[in-house]
């Protein structure tokens, strides 16, 4: 009876292993397909790329015509600093023009405090070299006694007289003449910082 009872619980676990080895295991189900992309979406896709480029190319050229317009602006401000004045006959006296012209860049300077200037005066052919070169001398001081009297530093201008010797345009009459009786203005420091300035 002893050994009936101990075979037992063995033949059960043995008949159960038997059975589970019997069973064929059933394979896992495949993954589901991945959907093949449509027309739909290549065409969303491409739509998407299209505007991202178009959004780039557009943000490209408005930085580029930014650029354009400030690069023009700078020029013309520095082509306002460099604007000649000019005299009478045989004058230093500043005329209303030569103000006015002096009055935009006071402007200019004033919003471009790092900006130097050498204001350079100029005769026409008349006169002895000696007259010309301290007549020239007179006007670049005029100059710059109008821009030290509204508020520019005198150490940012410095003058020097050039006399007959650097003619804007050749001739021998009044036409001529007029054009070489003048101050010009270099700019000796600040240029590369200049910001566009509006002026009046």
């Amino acid at each position: 009876m002893r050994s009936h009872a101990r075979l037992t619980p063995i033949a059960v676990a043995l008949f159960a292993l038997l059975s589970a080895c019997g069973k064929k295991q059933e394979p896992a189900p495949p993954p589901a397909p991945t959907p093949a992309p449509t027309n739909d979406d290549a065409a969303a896709r491409a739509r998407a790329d299209s505007l991202a480029r178009a959004r780039q190319d557009s943000i490209a050229r408005a930085q580029a015509e930014a650029e354009r317009q400030r690069a023009a602006a700078v020029a013309a401000t520095v082509g306002v600093l460099k604007t000649p004045i000019y005299f009478a006959y045989d004058s230093d006296v500043l005329s209303d023009t030569a103000r006015q012209a002096l009055d935009a860049k006071i402007v200019i300077l004033n919003a471009n405090p790092s900006v130097k200037v050498r204001l350079e005066g100029n005769t026409d052919e008349r006169g002895s070299d000696e007259y010309n070169l301290a007549l020239g001398q007179r006007r670049a001081a005029a100059g710059k006694r109008y821009l030290t009297q509204h508020g520019i530093a005198d150490d940012r201008i410095d003058i020097i007289s050039f006399g007959e010797e650097r003619p804007v345009v050749e001739g021998h009459d009044e036409a001529a003449w007029a054009k070489n009786r003048r101050d010009d203005t270099s700019i000796t420091a600040g240029e590369s910082t200049i910001t566009p300035t509006m002026t009046r």
